[in-house]
């Protein structure tokens, strides 16, 4: 029966609290609109798509036996998989019923009406090697010819039967027995002996490049002897494999599958919920006055974006001086902001959206819980600063989405919630072995020193986590419910402050965060030196010189600190005001492109009245000083062309002469000389008259580009058409590759075939990278980096060069 078919009959036989439980967990698969029967339920929850987003979300314990299902392939026997597991014990069958249960409301696993246990078929892929077992002796032995069978059963002391059939089930049958297969790699040379056992103790390895036409050696000592008694099998060219049947001979009775139901133990401390309470308020508390004075930096002054893409270090820095922030809570700040646009791209600048207006006059607690839900549905790690090669990274660069950066704030939080009441972390950073328990597919960040320190310090700084446990807002953030976390936002945070306690020495001290209008008032007349729990503001000269430069009148500002004050104003401030004021304006500066100065002021009087002048700008700032709005040039025309008669000055204020030289050639060039007799000859001529020596790579790229014929559309002006939808959709996103480059990278993805590219980073920096098992996810290419030795996602733009595959990185 197929995975389908059972799977349908097992949904069928819920009852409907049961099938809503499982059609709820697995809602990103049955999302509207909803299926009609329990046949098309069956079909969404099966495919291969709906499986991966679910893998990372489950503990340890439930992939741990989904890897061991799919090694031993089902449908299985609930007895035997206890068994394999070493789970007889009541604790641990209970455990694994648990957990079998849990994979049943993910749809992964399931029972059928004899009680064996089925499994989704995406889910056997999503291990190459589950258990670290390679493919059963029969599959391997697909590709074996019959006389190579019959060698084997020779070897092993066997007589081998006539037909292929026959000496495949005797192969089958002998290494079928875990005991006979001890015995004869028990009697083995010590060579292949300890190759065998180191090869059953690791994964297998499926990739080996050797040079084609060259003899084939034994790899490894031993390995020959291995060969001729199907111990190890290869195909041609191949890696030597070894069955799945002879690796658990060899590991042996005793072995069993790891099975991990209880997650490992933390070094706790006791700890009050009212001091988890009071850490959490003020964290968020200071969370939000950090945001709410960042995004008030951004809207005065919008910070500059890369060339690349994002915002540098150096504006994150500007940032954070102006808002009394540190660089990890600018980041955070910027990156939920423009997930739930606060801000966006303008131009060549971020800056602050529309939506901003709207969201900067609510309350800090709904300021904080708005962006409180946008760094707990994120899907990358705000706060990361270093890539993997620790370069600085821009924020708001637009980086691929990570799911599993999601994953590993969400176990966080289920590791902080499965805390015994009453007890925390003794440091939050002790919580990561609890998250690599609960979420084992989250994402590490490459300069965490332990695992998930970047999630633990976000939540901290957010006040999800305080004191090593979890607060009343990371319960209200794991429920889903955005209205509950509203109201415990409201809960810790306090109200906005409206007023102000201004101090002798200059200053402005404000408690909690302050609103909107309060934050507007001190911002535009003084410069804000703290931020947090308490914000301080100092008033200088310069400041209140600022407030009256864009217009404000002294009088004005005057009220208007008066208004926010809890008191009157002091003395000193008072007096500061009224000397800016006094001094303010005494000098002026105008803008001019040319000055005319005469000795006549009728003169200049008559220029200033002059209509037909009037598109000069002419302005008299004295009777001998008259300023023009356009060019000393364009202003000498149209006073002459009026008949006045003026002269040019220099910089230095002495007439210019406008005396134009003649024009002259640089030099006249020699005369050819006669050839000599020794240039006369044909290789002399060919020297002079042969063009220079062209690229035979160049050529052969320019000939294999140019078509036969000029067909139609074509979309790079150089009579080339799209040949696949693949170099459509290159070229759609990588703008900047020629469309040989395009056809190239197109030709790559679509064949399998590496590729190396020249790749811009997000932080600014060209590396030349070689790339394999390349998968197109528009705008995002997934491939194997072979100068990483890891999966990556490249951004199809920042893609500015493709060659083929350099040998020596794939070597």
């Amino acid at each position: 029966m197929t995975s389908r078919s059972t799977l349908t009959a097992w949904l069928a036989g819920l009852d409907a609290t049961r099938l809503s439980r499982v059609l709820g967990i697995r809602k990103d698969a049955v999302a509207p609109p909803e299926p009609r029967s329990v046949e098309e339920s069956a079909e969404r929850l099966l495919r291969p798509g709906s499986v991966a987003l679910v893998l990372p979300q489950l503990p340890l314990p439930c992939l741990q036996v989904a890897e061991t299902l799919a090694a031993l392939g089902t449908p299985l026997s609930r007895g035997a998989l206890a068994r394999e597991l070493g789970a007889t014990a009541p604790t641990a069958a209970r455990e694994l019923d648990a957990v079998l249960e849990a994979l049943a409301d993910h749809a992964l696993v399931w029972p059928d009406g004899d009680g064996n246990l089925h499994m989704a078929a995406p889910l056997r892929q999503a291990w190459d090697a589950p258990l670290g077992l390679d493919a059963p002796l029969e599959e391997l032995l697909e590709g074996v010819t019959s006389e190579e069978l019959r060698g084997m059963l020779v070897a092993l002391g066997t007589q081998p039967p006539g037909t292929r059939q026959q000496r495949t089930a005797a192969v089958l049958e002998h290494h079928g027995d875990p005991q006979r297969v001890a015995a004869v790699i028990a009697k083995a040379p010590s060579a292949a002996r300890q190759l065998l056992e180191q090869r059953a103790k690791s994964a297998p390895q499926h990739t080996e490049f050797v040079v084609f036409g060259a003899p084939m050696a034994d790899a490894q000592p031993g390995e020959r002897w291995a060969l001729d008694r199907g111990f190890l099998i290869r195909h041609g060219y191949g890696p030597a494999r070894m069955p799945a049947e002879v690796t658990l001979a060899l590991r042996g009775p005793d072995w069993r599958a790891p099975f991990d139901p209880v997650p490992p133990v933390a070094e706790l401390v006791p700890v009050p919920a009212v001091e988890v309470e009071r850490e959490a308020a003020a964290a968020a508390t200071a969370f939000a006055a950090h945001a709410a004075s960042i995004l008030s930096a951004c809207s005065a002054a919008p910070p500059t974006r890369l060339k690349s893409g994002g915002i540098g270090a150096r504006e994150l820095a500007r940032i954070g001086k102006a808002a009394q922030a540190d660089d990890a809570v600018v980041r955070i700040t910027l990156e939920v902001s423009y997930s739930v646009g606060l801000v966006g791209a303008d131009g060549d600048r971020i800056a602050p959206t529309a939506v901003y207006d709207t969201w900067a006059v609510k309350e800090p607690a709904a300021q904080f819980a708005d962006l409180l839900h946008a760094w707990w549905t994120l899907q990358s790690t705000p706060s990361q600063s270093r890539d993997e090669d620790n370069k600085s990274l821009p924020a708001v660069a637009g980086a691929p989405r990570c799911s599993s950066c999601l994953q590993a704030r969400h176990g966080l939080l289920a590791a902080a919630a499965a805390l015994p009441e009453g007890q925390g972390a003794r440091v939050g950073t002790d919580l990561g072995p609890l998250v690599a328990w609960h979420r084992p597919l989250a994402h590490l960040s490459f300069h965490d020193e332990t695992p998930c320190a970047a999630a633990v310090r976000e939540a901290e700084l957010t006040g999800v986590i305080a004191r090593g446990a979890l607060s009343r807002l990371g319960a209200a953030l794991m429920t889903g419910d955005q209205e509950e976390l509203a109201v415990a936002c409201r809960r810790l945070l306090p109200e906005a402050t409206r007023t102000a306690r201004f101090g002798g020495d200059l200053t402005a001290v404000v408690t909690g965060t302050p609103s909107a209008h309060l934050a507007e008032v001190l911002d535009s007349t003084a410069d804000r030196e703290t931020s947090g729990t308490a914000s301080v503001w100092r008033f200088s000269g310069d400041s209140v010189r600022r407030a009256l430069d864009a217009g404000r009148a002294p009088d004005e500002i005057s009220a208007e600190l008066t208004a926010v004050a809890d008191g009157p104003l002091p003395q000193p401030l008072s007096y500061l005001v009224a000397d800016a004021a006094r001094r303010h304006g005494r000098m002026r500066i105008a803008p001019a492109a040319c000055v005319i100065h005469s000795d006549e002021p009728a003169l200049l009087a008559e220029l200033a009245a002059h209509r037909a002048l009037a598109a000069l700008g002419l302005r008299q700032l004295a009777p001998t000083v008259l300023v023009s709005g356009s060019s000393p040039e364009k202003t000498l025309a149209a006073l002459r062309g009026q008949g006045y008669a003026p002269v040019a000055e220099a910089a230095d204020g002495t007439v210019r002469i406008e005396k134009v030289p003649p024009r002259r050639a640089a030099a006249v060039p020699a005369a050819r000389k006669a050839p000599t007799k020794a240039g006369t000859g044909r290789s002399a001529r060919r020297t002079a008259e042969a063009p220079a020596a062209a690229d035979p790579s160049a050529l052969a790229v320019r000939l294999l580009a140019t078509p036969r014929t000029v067909p139609e559309p074509d979309p790079f002006g150089t009579g080339v058409p799209f040949g696949t939808d693949t170099e459509e959709i290159v070229a759609g996103h990588a703008k900047q590759l020629t469309y040989t480059d395009v056809r190239q990278l197109a030709h790559a993805i679509d064949t399998g075939t590496d590729i190396t590219v020249e790749y811009v980073a997000a932080s600014g920096s060209r590396t030349v990278r070689t790339l394999g098992r390349l998968e197109l996810d528009p705008p995002y290419l997934e491939a194997w980096c072979h100068l990483r030795d890891a999966e990556r996602v490249f951004t199809l733009f920042r893609i500015h060069g493709v060659m083929p595959a350099w040998a020596d990185d794939l070597a």
